[in-house]
């Protein structure tokens, strides 16, 4: 049985950084005390450091299977090890879509083949699949897409948005991609001609995802049922949140946070997703939202295409950017700018994703919890280089760019699965559990 000591760190432990030492046995975390046994474990010195519970990356695109020529489950989650991630929850937009038990049993069966980190999947909703929705196991949630997307997995029949909110178990989360379809539809002739970054943002504007949110929380409150509001894009939508709900849960993501289509419009279609970047106005208030509750979490919503695909027109090039071996790294500059504390770094990326899916013993540094763990240099400077990057895409919006502070070590269950810049290949994660 592998055993680990890490002594000298500062431990997130209890709501705080603490000097304190943590002891795994197994996978499992089996001491957290001022002093841990050493006997018979390898001794980790992170003096100087600080100790996260395993980040936690609630919305990924991972592209596996059938779309494994931007992504698979092998590169993307050696990617998350790099990164200081060590759990993910995985959209159903896959090849074939991910709407029925076994697609979701066969995306199991891959990532117990390929994944260095822990794994969930996300059953997709149809206008027509909620027979299987109401039976469907071995899922983190159910994914609502009310903007275009991929194939049949769009939800633009409310009858039948409505009946999943009645008939699923209300205590599953519903996550959803917020921008409305029908006004999407009426208003693109009116800047599908001009290939311009802005003008896609300008379409699918803010008020096309305040309209969907605010529907979304109205059918939440009304069956009472648990809801997340997917990548976050504008303060106007933050409105519409309480502060530390635990029936509507919210996340922003690393771009719309950092990034907005004033400073960014030299990046082009590479700057394209859906939702898009939004204005400078709109990051403050997503800071402001984050720091006051109303969000409560961090994700990247990766979603890797290969330059070449991206080297299109606006209306033309595929939306979504790579985030996950970059996102810590991107919030732990965010704090050393004085945007965050590591707290709240802590309580966005591990504490709150992991409560609000009810993931069981996650996102806390406790004995007796899943001996998920990363070891992070706070000051650490590095660059962001494409060449760098372990994504199978190959680049990353932030090349380039020197950040403070980085991942040095992740620990999946118990085994090191990142250190001295090497992904250990022989650690493989396991399946999440959830407790609905």
């Amino acid at each position: 049985m592998t055993s680990l000591a890490i002594r000298g760190a500062q431990v997130y432990h209890n709501g705080r950084f603490q000097n304190l030492e943590v002891r795994t046995d197994g996978p499992f975390i089996s001491q957290v005390a001022p002093r841990v046994d050493t006997s018979g474990a390898r001794v980790i010195d992170a003096s100087g450091l600080h100790l996260f519970p395993g980040i936690v990356d609630p919305q990924v695109h991972f592209r596996d299977p059938g779309l494994t020529h931007k992504e698979d489950l092998e590169t993307a989650t050696r990617a998350c090890a790099k990164g200081g991630v060590t759990s993910f929850c995985e959209m159903p937009n896959t090849i074939p879509l991910a709407i029925n038990q076994r697609e979701i049993d066969n995306k199991h069966a891959i990532a117990a083949r390929k994944c260095r980190v822990n794994w969930s999947f996300f059953g997709g909703a149809t206008n027509t699949n909620l027979a299987d929705l109401k039976v469907m196991k071995r899922i983190c949630g159910i994914k609502v897409f009310l903007g275009a997307s991929t194939g049949d997995l769009l939800v633009d029949d409310m009858n039948a948005l409505e009946k999943i909110f009645a008939e699923t178990d209300k205590r599953r989360v519903i996550a959803f991609h917020c921008e409305d379809e029908g006004d999407m539809k009426a208003t693109r002739a009116q800047y599908e001609n001009i290939d311009d970054l802005r003008a896609y943002t300008a379409w699918r504007n803010v008020d096309i995802a305040y309209k969907s949110t605010q529907r979304v929380v109205g059918l939440a409150r009304k069956y009472q049922h648990r809801a997340h509001i997917l990548h976050v894009s504008s303060a106007r939508e933050c409105e519409l949140f309480i502060p530390r709900d635990t029936l509507i849960t919210t996340e922003a993501c690393p771009h719309h946070l950092l990034m907005n289509v004033e400073d960014n419009y030299g990046l082009g279609t590479l700057a394209k997703m859906n939702p898009p970047l939004k204005y400078r106005a709109d990051n403050r208030g997503l800071w402001e939202a984050l720091r006051s509750g109303r969000i409560g979490m961090i994700a990247t919503d990766h979603a890797p295409h290969l330059p070449a695909e991206k080297r299109q027109s606006i209306w033309k090039a595929p939306a979504g950017i790579p985030a996950v071996e970059n996102s810590l790294a991107l919030i732990l500059d965010a704090s050393s700018r004085g945007m965050c504390t590591l707290e709240q770094v802590a309580q966005w990326m591990c504490e709150n994703p992991a409560k609000a899916y009810a993931m069981k013993r996650k996102g806390f540094i406790q004995p007796g919890y899943d001996a998920d763990l990363t070891i992070v240099d706070p000051k650490a400077v590095h660059e962001v280089r494409n060449e760098d990057q372990l994504t199978k895409c190959g680049w990353s919006p932030w090349h380039g760019q020197k950040l403070t502070g980085r991942a040095l070590t992740t620990i999946v269950r118990g085994k090191v699965v990142y250190e001295d810049e090497q992904v250990n290949d022989d650690v493989r994660g396991s399946e999440i559990e959830f407790a609905v």
